[in-house]
């Protein structure tokens, strides 16, 4: 996708009988498309009793949507929902120079764009092609150029997307066994690391996992005010006392509706999350959508098998909210602790439940009969 401020028409279809909680969805995907650089110029919501299985939305409205985003000159049209590769096709049809995308594809970008390591880069790849699959048409042909020309030219009554589908599915195979070798590197280093004490923050993207890290840990960690800045994991070492320390993690951000094949590709880097004996769960003190947040991250946590590893709530940037927000907080979660990392607002807390799991974790490896 460009960078320049190119204009964005979203479309919100709402199922009236869906069990989505769709709260704050459109403000969360304005906020995804502004990390790749473009400008939503108008919102379109509609109300919908079923999905129709040609638009997701009805054929006259699909018209409708696709003659308003020429009127505001709009480059893209962006579904705040997924729609199925005959959807996107049967859109495409409706307007060959319109581009048309879904939120999957918004986020499969924004990883795309943020990809910086080997590891990263074939994750994002893997899960970004396995989402074109299907999804070809002919606005697809500069695949061959992308991938090199070899063994690529069509056989006798061989269309050009039939070609592209070969090359990337023999695309999609190469990086799967590339990224079986990256995970068998880090099950290796884990094995390392299994003798000492692990934690790991997690939570939605953006809510200051890694500006926590560098406080609590005082080393150079990647910060950047925006969705999906970290994408790799990073370790570090957290001092505790009598020379003792704890390896400190920080890993992908999470967000709802996160794409299945990201998750899938993901899942050897998550493993950091899966392998530790804490998991701070950072949230936003001043998120609007706090109960969908916790559900999202609830959810990705069970998805990966991290959701029985002991965890702690820590509400960040405090300083944000006002002091009848924190006590709402404090009502709400009275376990949790009330942090700001921008102005180094109780940190000490934070320390001081990783030791004393520490001390608890240590106790039972001296005491297998010991029970947390």
């Amino acid at each position: 996708m460009s960078l320049k401020k190119e204009k964005v028409l979203i479309v919100a279809p709402r199922i009236w009988k869906s069990d989505k909680n769709y709260n704050n969805s459109i403000e969360e995907l304005s906020l995804l498309i502004d990390t790749l650089g473009l400008k939503v110029c108008g919102v379109i919501e509609q109300k919908l009793n079923s999905i129709n299985p040609a638009y997701f939305v009805g054929s006259g409205k699909a018209k409708q949507i696709v003659e308003q985003a020429k009127l505001l000159k709009a480059n893209y049209i962006v579904f705040d929902e997924d729609l199925s590769p005959v959807q996107t096709k049967n859109f495409q049809k409706l307007d060959e120079k319109m581009k048309f995308i879904d939120r999957s594809g918004v986020i499969l970008e924004i990883f795309f764009n943020n990809a910086k390591s080997k590891e990263s880069k074939t994750q994002v790849e893997l899960a970004r092609l396995q989402y074109q699959l299907p999804r070809l048409t002919r606005m697809w042909t500069h695949l061959e150029r992308q991938m090199g020309g070899f063994g690529t030219r069509a056989g006798a009554g061989e269309t050009q997307i039939e070609v592209d589908r070969r090359i990337l599915r023999k695309r999609i195979s190469n990086l799967k066994k590339k990224l079986k070798s990256i995970d068998s590197e880090r099950r290796v280093q884990s094995k390392r690391r299994q003798s000492f004490f692990r934690t790991s923050f997690v939570g939605y993207t953006n809510v200051g996992k890694s500006s926590l890290m560098k406080a609590i840990t005082k080393s150079d960690v990647l910060i950047k005010n925006q969705l999906f800045s970290t994408l790799d994991t990073t370790v570090r070492r957290l001092f505790i006392g009598n020379s003792n320390y704890v390896l400190m993690s920080d890993t992908v951000g999470f967000i709802r509706n996160l794409p299945n094949n990201l998750i899938a590709s993901f899942k050897s880097t998550l493993q950091e999350v899966v392998d530790s004996n804490l998991l701070l769960i950072v949230l936003d003190a001043s998120s609007k959508d706090l109960q969908n947040e916790i559900a999202t991250i609830e959810s990705v946590l069970k998805e990966i098998g991290a959701n029985h590893i002991d965890c702690q709530y820590i509400f960040n940037k405090v300083d944000k909210v006002d002091q009848d927000r924190i006590a709402y907080l404090k009502k709400s979660f009275p376990e949790a602790i009330m942090v700001s990392a921008t102005r180094a607002l109780q940190l000490s807390n934070i320390k001081d439940i990783i030791t004393d799991s520490h001390e608890e974790w240590s106790t039972s490896l001296k005491n297998p009969l010991h029970t947390q």
